[in-house]
């Protein structure tokens, strides 16, 4: 069976012909309201916040995010991107309570960083696996969202991704953009070895603020947990980085980079001592 994203862009698959059918299909609206819910479970938000939908589409998601009761840590005020401007003008027609941004994920997530306490995306992110032209690279595109999807995160706050990867090539390649950028990374799978499977990507951004932990406490005691976080354990491991040296100056760079700071070009001369004057 063929998949959209496999033959045409998402903002042209998603026309308003599109647009139209994909929200009006009560299927489609149940599906994405028990998924939407799955990604507030795992975010585990307990007091109203300010959170980022991607590829929010027609605001199915959004509805869900801005009905959350008080006693479950709700309402939340919430800010959806999209590519599809069927799909948007769709969700100004509905009149839903978040404000809108037509974007391209592809090329990054233009917020200020540190803007917000959390993000969801449903049904999205695989579309960045397909390269719209031949000099657009999905490991770039990848690359682009993660790097911005962090920044734009505060410290000790989470995303959760669900995705249909197409092959465990796909799925590879998503979960490693995510650790590359810098994400604490879990893979949890709903029904696992069925057709109705469904992937969701835990991330986090450093230690949770709130208690002290990473990915490891997010998805702790769930089934079918695959965590990904490769980030170096301890001290004195092999292949540690050492504090002052080119590499370690490399690293604070890139991390400085993905929060929106601007940073010295790195050169030959960067992690070099200077030889003792006299």
């Amino acid at each position: 069976m063929s998949r959209p994203e496999d033959t045409l862009a998402a903002d042209v698959h998603y026309d308003d012909i599109e647009a139209r059918k994909y929200t009006t299909s009560s299927r489609i609206q149940n599906i994405q309201a028990s998924m939407t819910r799955r990604a507030l479970e795992l975010l585990d938000l307990k007091s109203p916040s300010f959170i980022l939908d991607i590829g929010c589409g027609s605001g199915l998601s959004g509805e869900i995010l801005s009905d959350v009761p008080e006693d479950e840590g709700g309402p939340h005020v919430w800010v959806g991107m999209d590519i599809s401007p069927s799909m948007l003008d769709t969700a100004l027609q509905r009149d839903v309570e978040g404000d809108l941004f037509l974007a391209d994920i592809g090329q990054g997530v233009p917020f200020r960083a540190g803007s917000f306490d959390a993000a969801i995306s449903i049904s999205a992110i695989q579309w960045l696996c397909n390269a719209e032209t031949s000099d657009t690279a999905p490991s770039t595109r990848l690359s682009r969202f993660f790097n911005g999807l962090y920044a734009s995160l505060k410290r000790g706050g989470r995303a959760v991704c669900q995705f249909y990867p197409k092959n465990d090539v796909q799925k590879q390649m998503i979960t490693a953009a995510a650790v590359k950028a810098g994400f604490g990374a879990g893979l949890l799978e709903d029904d696992p070895n069925t057709k109705n499977v469904k992937l969701y990507l835990v991330l986090t951004v450093g230690k949770d603020a709130t208690n002290g932990k990473d990915i490891s406490a997010v998805v702790e005691n769930m089934d079918g947990v695959d965590i990904l976080d490769q980030r170096k354990k301890g001290k004195g491991g092999k292949g540690e980085i050492k504090k002052g040296s080119k590499g370690w100056i490399i690293k604070k760079k890139e991390q400085m980079e993905r929060k929106g700071k601007i940073v010295k070009a790195t050169s030959k001369y960067t992690g070099r001592k200077r030889r003792i004057q006299f």
